[in-house]
């Protein structure tokens, strides 16, 4: 069923989708009339050249004009822009490359292997929180990488001010197997059954809450493995169940588009976009790009609350109203859900990684494992304790 605001109501089956009219929204094209400031349109994607437009982000009226060119091409186009030397001086990503380089060193020595979300554990190198490790290291390093007006543009044109910036760096080794195609942050990390308990308009609304970007480190061939891209995909309303269905991720080989990067280049797609990392064909690139996750400064609850504490109080209280039959199992699940965390995000995934699965286990998760096994207080307290260190920065 269709509502007439948001296009969709109700909900999707794990099993949605419709491959033929994706194959049709995704076999669109990009009329270079769509995007007036672009350089160029390659495989239907808009190539930006920031030192030509530098002039215009210095220009309120003009910078308004092109972040609004850019939201529309990320919202309601192909989904995708690339800003051509967004770093004109690439002096700051050298110098950003060799604390990644130490990062990456220091961390495989010390066999803190990476569980990666859609690729396998050590099939490249990866850091997590980029951001803060690079901003502690090297902090003027830090302030000339990320005194990025390109970066702050891009960023703004989709979230608006006060967005919060992630990283997270992935080098791809010679030999490295390309990801499975995906959706990102929030519902991308979903099984097909767990983006079903969302309703359609969360579909819709998840894509507005990040920007995914990439910067290059390096020139990057098409044999080096760039980001596999399919645009205009993130209008498929169905997109975050279909992208576990084996015949949408086939249409996706045959029709996504590579563009081959330069050093200092960035680009930035909408979450719902399928996209996949390429395999590095190469023998001798190691191809590294620092990918920024930007989220909405709306992303936050009105109040700081201390859930574990409140499931630490409730625990016993839960378990006696459960055994003398005065909560039923729904009743008890809802209170769990009012009670305590049931997002794992956000978290250290250095030492929280989604092993086994697109995400780690969440306060509410332990509460009802600890339900069901019939933990001791002190059990759950440990546990608590143990998952509060491991989400710490």
């Amino acid at each position: 069923m269709k509502d007439q605001l948001t296009g969709y109501s109700g909900y999707f089956d794990a099993d949605a989708g419709d491959l033929d009219a994706f194959k049709a929204l995704t076999s669109r094209r990009l009329d270079p009339a769509e995007v007036p400031q672009a350089a160029r349109v390659e495989k239907n994607i808009p190539l930006y050249v920031m030192t030509t437009l530098a002039p215009a982000l210095a220009d309120p009226d003009q910078r308004r004009a092109l972040l609004a060119e850019w939201n529309h091409v990320l919202s309601a186009s192909a989904g995708v822009i690339v800003l051509k030397a967004a770093y004109p001086d690439t002096a700051p990503i050298d110098r950003a490359s060799q604390v990644f380089r130490a990062i990456i060193a220091e961390e495989r020595s010390q066999t803190a292997g990476k569980g990666d979300h859609f690729a396998a554990a050590g099939a490249n190198d990866r850091i997590w929180n980029s951001l803060q490790k690079q901003c502690l290291r090297d902090p003027e390093g830090f302030a000339l990488y990320f005194g990025n007006p390109a970066i702050a543009a891009a960023s703004e044109a989709w979230l608006g001010p006060n967005y919060q910036m992630t990283a997270q760096v992935n080098q791809v080794r010679p030999g490295g197997k390309a990801q499975n195609a995906h959706r990102d942050y929030h519902l991308g990390f979903q099984t097909a059954e767990g983006a079903a308990r969302y309703p359609a308009l969360a579909h819709l609304v998840t894509a507005t809450l990040t920007l995914q970007g990439a910067v290059a480190h390096c020139d990057m061939s098409v044999e080096s493995g760039p980001t596999k891209l399919l645009p205009f995909s993130q209008l498929y309303g169905a997109g975050y169940v279909a992208m576990h269905d084996s015949a949408h991720a086939d249409w996706f080989e045959e029709a996504c588009v590579q563009l081959p990067l330069a050093k200092g280049d960035a680009l930035f797609f909408n979450p719902a976009l399928f996209h996949a990392a390429g395999a590095n064909r190469t023998g001798d690139v190691e191809r590294m790009v620092n990918l920024l996750q930007v989220s909405s400064a709306f992303g936050r609850s009105l109040e700081a609350v201390d859930r574990a504490a409140m499931t630490r109080a409730i625990f016993p209280a839960l378990k006696a109203l459960r055994g003398a039959g005065r909560l039923t199992p729904a009743e008890v699940d809802a209170a769990v859900a009012a009670t305590a965390e049931g997002y794992p995000f956000p978290t250290n995934l250095d030492t929280d990684p989604p092993i086994g699965g697109l995400a780690p286990a969440s306060q509410a998760d332990i509460l009802r494992r600890a339900l069901a096994e019939d933990w001791t207080p002190d059990a759950l307290d440990a546990e608590l304790t143990a998952l509060a260190t491991r989400q710490r920065p």
